[in-house]
């Protein structure tokens, strides 16, 4: 948090649940003193794997009543990573696809989800990720098709649409109206052409810095940033950044130049 308001931020997600301190009176302590508002939460789990779904329907409600406790509004909820799916990050044409029954599976568990977030109060959304089963642009809208939008809105991350291979400026002009959250996130389009042609897998093109700095790969943040304009969308946008500290990347750095991006910019 200290890093986070250096940098200039002055809201935070709460992070896998069990990552900051779920005792309400010790987090909101740590908000108060960095002036942070805990804007929202992610649930991302394995909303795919049906063996998986007491873990995930745990981490559903912790995630709520943390999020509850503090006066953030926003529940996102992202199907996590897949090994069936891991390998072909980006490349939709090669990537395997979940049958009828998984996919309906898929579907109820991500709605009774929603539904817990919604009796909570949240304003819960689906956010695309790469390399699970909500991923590329007719996955995701295909859910958006079959969850009733006041159920679920979307949260659209611009890195990992780009990383899909679609283009997240013109699925943001259609679908501004049920976008309640955004996820800024940039992607490097020389390491992308490369983690594509050399069939790289999600965990190392992100080793590979495929998520760059805001405004250095090819998201279109102005154009974003009109699109919420002409909308009158007044929430909150959470900028991330998927990289791995171990390697040495200055992170207080980068999450500094990100913020000075977003303000020249206008925002």
């Amino acid at each position: 948090m200290a890093d986070c308001a250096a940098a200039g931020y002055r809201g935070i997600e709460l992070g896998p649940i069990g990552f900051m301190p779920e005792d309400p009176a010790i987090l909101a302590e740590g908000l108060a003193e960095h002036g942070m508002t805990l804007t929202g939460g992610v649930v991302f789990r394995p909303f795919h794997d049906p063996g998986k779904w007491d873990e995930t329907l745990d981490a559903t409600n912790r995630t709520c009543a943390a999020l509850v406790a503090h006066g953030a509004r926003h529940l996102v909820l992202i199907d996590s990573i897949s090994p069936r799916r891991a390998p072909t990050a980006g490349r939709a044409a090669e990537a395997e696809q979940m049958d009828d029954a998984e996919w309906r599976g898929l579907v109820d568990r991500i709605r009774r989800a929603a539904q817990i977030g919604t009796d909570h109060g949240l304003v819960v959304s689906i956010h695309a990720h790469a390399a699970g089963f909500i991923d590329f642009e007719p996955e995701l809208e295909r859910l958006l098709d079959e969850v009733d939008e006041s159920l679920l809105k979307l949260c659209l991350d611009t890195g990992h649409h780009s990383y899909a291979g679609y283009d997240p400026v013109a699925f943001l002009r259609r679908h501004v109206g049920r976008v309640s959250y955004m996820h800024f996130k940039d992607i490097d389009p020389v390491v992308k052409a490369r983690a594509i042609a050399d069939r790289t897998g999600f965990y190392d093109a992100c080793g590979q810095g495929i998520f760059c700095n805001l405004g250095q790969g090819d998201v279109d943040f102005p154009a974003v940033r009109q699109i919420l304009l002409d909308e009158g969308f007044a929430g909150w946008c959470t900028v991330e950044q998927d990289c791995d500290p171990a390697a040495g990347t200055p992170v207080l750095a980068h999450a500094r130049a990100n913020r000075d991006y977003l303000s020249s910019i206008g925002f």
